[in-house]
C-alpha cells in the first residue's frame, strides 16, 4: 500500500521559510508577514542592535519606514521600549504590559506622540543576545486599541524563537563573508580597503590596509583609527554622521599627510545604503585608502561630486590641483584674485583640509579611483 505524504503543518512551513530567508534575504518580508499573523498582529520586524544602532527589516515597506523614523527620533539608548526589552533578559517574547504600567504608557511620549498616532502601540518582542555582542530582535506590532497580545500567541512565537535565533546567526555569518569578499575585491584592484560597521568598527579589512598598520591606521576595539590626529577626528565625525543618516554632514574624503615611511594618503569613505545595507553585516561604510600619485588630476565634474562642491568651486579646485596659483586660476576663470581666494577658503572647508598643499595631495590621491 502506498502512502501519500501529508502536507506540512503551517508552523513547520514557516520554520522552513525562516531558514530560507537567512540565506536569501528577500524572503524576510514574507516570513515576517506570516509571523505577524501568528501573533495576531498587523506587522513584524526582525533585525539586530549593536552599539545602540538598530538595523531592521520589516513585513512591509511602510512599517519599516515608520519604525525607522521612530528609531531616528528615539534611538535605542533613549528609547524606553527598547531599553526595557533589553534589560528584561527574558528567554522568550514579552508584551508591553510586561514592562510598562498603564500609567506609564499614558505619559510615555513614545506611545502618545509616535506609536499610537501612527496606528500602533501594542507589541510583543524578544531579544536574543549573540556571542558577537549584537542582539537579534523579533518584534510584532498591532494597534493600541486591539489590546495586549494574547498569551496563546506569545506561546506560539516562543516556539519559533530558537529558529529565529539560529537563522539570525546564520545570516550574520553569511553577511560577514560578504564583507570579507568586498574587502578582497578591493585588494584585487590594488586598493587598501575595509568594511566598517557602526561607529567605524572593522568588520573586515584586506591585507593591503593591514600593511598600513600601525604606521597610518590603528585597529582600535571601538573603531578604526588614523594615526594623524586631525584626519582621525574627521573620520570619527564622518562615521557619527553616517550613524544618523546625515549623509551631507561629513567630509567623505580625508587627507592624511605624508609620514615616516609612507606617502600622503587620501581616505575615501563610501556609505553603505539602500539594498547594499545588509541587516546582518551591520556594514555602515566602505573605506578605501589610496596613496597620492603625482601628476594624476581629477576633472572638475568628479571633484564636484566627491566633495559636494559648487561648479565654480570644483573648477577652481581642479586648477589648484593642476598646479596653478590662485592668481593664475583667477585669470583663467575670469574672476578676481579676491574671489578666487574666497572660493578657495570654501573649498578647503568643505574638503576638510587647511592648506593648499593638502588639497593638492588629496585631489591627486583621489585620482587613483578615477
Amino acid at each position: 500500500m502506498r502512502f501519500l505524504p501529508t502536507a506540512a503543518p503551517p508552523e513547520n512551513q514557516l520554520i522552513d521559510r525562516i531558514y530560507e530567508a537567512a540565506i536569501v534575504s528577500e524572503g524576510w518580508p514574507e516570513v515576517l508577514r506570516a509571523t505577524a499573523e501568528v501573533a495576531g498582529c498587523r506587522e513584524a520586524l526582525f533585525g539586530t542592535i549593536l552599539d545602540g544602532e538598530a538595523r531592521l527589516t520589516a513585513s512591509s515597506a511602510a512599517f519599516e519606514t515608520t519604525y525607522n523614523d521612530i528609531m531616528l527620533r528615539l534611538p535605542v539608548p533613549v528609547n524606553q521600549r527598547s531599553l526595557r526589552l533589553l534589560a528584561c533578559r527574558h528567554a522568550g517574547f514579552i508584551t508591553d504590559a510586561d514592562v510598562f504600567t498603564p500609567d506609564e504608557i499614558a505619559t510615555e511620549p513614545l506611545y502618545q506622540e509616535m506609536l499610537i498616532p501612527s496606528g500602533y502601540g501594542s507589541a510583543t518582542a524578544t531579544a536574543i543576545a549573540c556571542p558577537s555582542g549584537d542582539v537579534i530582535v523579533v518584534h510584532c506590532e498591532r494597534g493600541f486599541e486591539e489590546g495586549t497580545v494574547e498569551p496563546e500567541a506569545v506561546a506560539s512565537l516562543n516556539r519559533l524563537r530558537p529558529h529565529f535565533a539560529r537563522a539570525g546567526l546564520l545570516a550574520r555569518r553569511l553577511g560577514l563573508e560578504r564583507a570579507r569578499a568586498a574587502a578582497q575585491a578591493l585588494e584585487m584592484m590594488g586598493l587598501p580597503g575595509a568594511v566598517l560597521g557602526p561607529g567605524g568598527r572593522i568588520l573586515s579589512c584586506n591585507s593591503l590596509l593591514s600593511a598600513l598598520m600601525p604606521a597610518v591606521f590603528r585597529d582600535r576595539p571601538a573603531r578604526l583609527g588614523i594615526v594623524d590626529a586631525a584626519a582621525d577626528r574627521m573620520l570619527e565625525t564622518a562615521m557619527a554622521a553616517l550613524a544618523h543618516q546625515a549623509h551631507d554632514a561629513a567630509v567623505r574624503s580625508i587627507a592624511i599627510p605624508a609620514g615616516q615611511g609612507h606617502p600622503p594618503i587620501v581616505v575615501h569613505l563610501s556609505p553603505v545604503t539602500g539594498r547594499a545595507r545588509d541587516v546582518f553585516t551591520l556594514a555602515s561604510a566602505i573605506l578605501v585608502a589610496t596613496p597620492v600619485l603625482p601628476h594624476r588630476i581629477l576633472g572638475a565634474d568628479l571633484i564636484e561630486g566627491l566633495f559636494d562642491l559648487t561648479p565654480a568651486e570644483a573648477k577652481l579646485a581642479a586648477m589648484i590641483a593642476a598646479g596653478h596659483a590662485p592668481r593664475q586660476a583667477a585669470q583663467r576663470l575670469g574672476v578676481t584674485e579676491g574671489t578666487a581666494r574666497t572660493t578657495l577658503k570654501r573649498v578647503l572647508a568643505k574638503t576638510g583640509v587647511h592648506r593648499q598643499s593638502d588639497l593638492v595631495g588629496m585631489l591627486q590621491g583621489a585620482a587613483k579611483l578615477g
